[in-house]
């Protein structure tokens, strides 16, 4: 016989602090059919004690409170608190539902849309994705979910810029998540943003994960790679994170795993989901995100640590791929810094 769990409205009463912040209201969606690592891996991080005074306030919200609902994996679920809760929430959590192609109600898909309206920022994980799509939230935007399910997506809301190959999509006051344990990256990406690269790494370690992964899901879905190869791989990939400063061309990379360039790049993309290339623009990327939030060594010395060579080449890499400059993201965890501390 399945578990019953009760959610209650709040996991706790927020404490008073001077000056105060204004109040982080986490409503996680909760329905028939609704993904339980998906809901509970939202709960468990806006949920977290013992994070100070400022952190979220959560709660989850059903369209029928007090009645037992019943999660994928037929654990019962009864959420108290209605959808009314929407119109105060400043971030709405929507996981995915175990039948994507049973249409979200009508009272759901409008108290969405007026939550959206006001203001609220609004995340899918997972299938989710298809509730926000029913809503017309993501008409002309971009978005993700599960790989697997990418090109029904699309064909179904044509509108919708469908992007397979992340791990998320942040679109502001709209974002998506890869499937299942990608909602996890998106959670941290959601802290990361509200309270700095400090805190969302706190959060990290507490759940014993990485705090960023880098890369995009095409390189969890399977593909056949022998072991042999795979050892050589990956002992390429851990010599690269470590000299990101150097020469990294295909040619010696290639070497050091002892395969022909042509071998190398197949195998390399059939491991990673991307070219060699990529992965390497990617490892240089991140370690310049981590020596700007840590660290205030020049960001001219930061373009050399990482590999670009020179401050015009980081510049574009940051535009390209994360909207900004690196003078603009340092600045931005100061200011979250900050605000933290005051």
């Amino acid at each position: 016989m399945p578990d019953i769990v009760k959610i209650m409205p709040a996991v706790r009463a927020a404490r008073q602090k001077s000056p105060p912040r204004r109040e982080q209201l986490v409503a996680v969606l909760a329905y028939d059919g609704v993904n339980a690592f998906e809901l509970g891996m939202a709960v468990e991080v806006f949920g977290l004690t013992d994070m100070g005074a400022d952190w979220y306030r959560l709660v989850v919200c059903t369209e029928h409170p007090g009645r037992q609902l019943v999660a994928n994996n037929g654990i019962r679920i009864v959420a108290d608190v209605s959808l009314k809760i929407l119109a105060r929430a400043t971030t709405i959590i929507v996981p995915g539902r175990e039948n994507i192609e049973d249409a979200p109600s009508a009272t759901l898909l409008d108290t969405l849309r007026r939550a959206h309206r006001r203001g609220a920022r609004i995340a899918s994980i997972c299938a989710g994705v298809f509730i926000l799509a029913a809503a017309g939230l993501l008409d002309g935007r971009r978005a993700t979910g599960h790989w697997a399910q990418a090109v029904l997506l699309s064909s179904k809301y044509p509108t919708i810029n469908v992007d397979p190959n992340v791990l998320y999509v942040d679109d502001g006051d709209i974002m998506s998540s890869a499937g299942r344990a990608a909602g996890l990256d998106l959670c941290l990406h959601i802290v990361r943003r509200d309270y700095g690269a400090q805190i969302a790494n706190q959060v990290a370690q507490r759940l014993v994960v990485p705090p960023h992964r880098e890369g995009g899901q095409a390189q969890y879905i399977p593909q056949p790679v022998r072991k042999a190869e795979g050892d050589a791989l990956g002992s390429v990939f851990a010599w690269a994170q470590r000299h990101l400063d150097q020469d990294l061309a295909i040619n010696r990379l290639a070497a050091r795993a002892r395969m022909s360039r042509r071998t190398f790049i197949r195998r390399f993309e059939e491991a990673t989901g991307m070219s060699p290339g990529e992965w390497v623009v990617q490892a240089r990327v991140s370690r310049a995100r981590e020596l700007l939030e840590a660290t205030q060594i020049p960001i001219e010395g930061i373009a050399t640590a990482t590999g670009f060579g020179s401050v015009e080449a980081l510049r574009h890499h940051f535009r390209f791929r994360l909207d900004t400059s690196p003078a603009r993201y340092r600045a931005a965890f100061l200011r979250s810094a900050g605000s933290q501390a005051a």
